[in-house]
């Protein structure tokens, strides 16, 4: 993997962190780790139209495109369609008149 990809690597690439501390010597760290730990990171390769449509739905809306696709993704599997969405969101919107 090329780091040189990240906008910020230059101004963090000659950083010495061997004086750095284990995570579980941090107690903010654990407990943002805790909270995190139903998570699990992993690789994909995902299709550009469809990273492109994510990451520009993302920017419109001021949130986080990995947000978004996690969201998508538990929909998916939790048998949610869009049809399910729309109806709901209509719902929503008629009860607020």
């Amino acid at each position: 993997m090329n780091n040189n990809s990240d906008p910020l690597f230059d101004r963090y690439a000659n950083l010495d962190f061997s004086d750095a501390k284990p995570v579980s010597e941090i107690p903010a760290l654990v407990r943002l780790q805790a909270e995190q730990g139903n998570k699990s990171r992993i690789t994909m390769r995902v299709d550009n139209d469809t990273l492109a449509f994510f990451k520009a739905h993302a920017e419109i809306s001021g949130g986080n495109y990995q947000t978004l696709m996690n969201e998508a993704l538990r929909q998916f599997a939790q048998g949610i369609t869009l049809a399910d969405v729309v109806r709901e969101t209509i719902r929503k919107e008629l009860h607020q008149v």
